[in-house]
């Protein structure tokens, strides 16, 4: 079965980030559920699912540049970007000393003097080099603005961070005065 991979990631990120109880799916605290639940959900889904298996997830996760799932354990969840009540719990770790935040024009400065915070997400997503900043900034601008955040020196100041994945970090809210524009 040929499975449309970009699809499939839609429907994925809509029942494990926005609405599970769409299709019958209790996550846990962290965000996880069973494999086989949600391959049930998605099986009844849309008719050419009836036959989906584990292995077509684990091609739309490896055929997607940005990683937005993990699995494991027989378990699946959202990396980030939950718009569910509640909080859902992240592995604390401690940053680099740098981190980036794209973002536009329009509002970088008043970023720079209020600091980052999550807008209607559960976290603020910080990007872990430059370039994953700018490609974040380009679907707020043409011409981002790519802020620096003084991670290691905000995390001793208290300011908490959370492993995303290899290029994400996630925050609860960064203050101003850890933010500049360059080093």
């Amino acid at each position: 079965m040929m499975v449309n991979i970009v699809q499939l990631s839609k429907t994925v990120s809509h029942a494990l980030r926005h609405e599970p109880w769409l299709y019958e799916l209790e996550l846990s605290e962290e965000g996880w559920v069973e494999v086989a639940s949600l391959l049930a959900a998605l099986r009844l889904e849309r008719q050419d699912w009836g036959i989906l298996v584990e292995k077509d997830l684990l091609a739309m996760m490896d055929g997607s540049e940005k990683k937005r799932f993990e699995m494991k354990e027989g378990r699946i969840r959202a990396f980030y970007g939950h718009s569910l009540p509640g909080k859902l719990k992240r592995e604390r770790g401690s940053p680099p000393e740098i981190l980036f935040h794209g973002t536009s024009p329009e509002v970088a400065e008043r970023v720079l003097s209020e600091g980052l915070k999550p807008m209607g997400r559960q976290y603020v997503h910080l990007s872990a080099d430059r370039e994953t900043a700018v490609a974040v900034g380009k679907r707020k601008a043409s011409q981002p603005v790519v802020l620096m955040v003084k991670a290691l020196k905000a995390e001793g100041a208290g300011v908490a961070f959370y492993v995303g994945h290899e290029k994400v970090w996630l925050a609860d809210a960064v203050p101003g005065e850890f933010l500049s524009l360059r080093e």
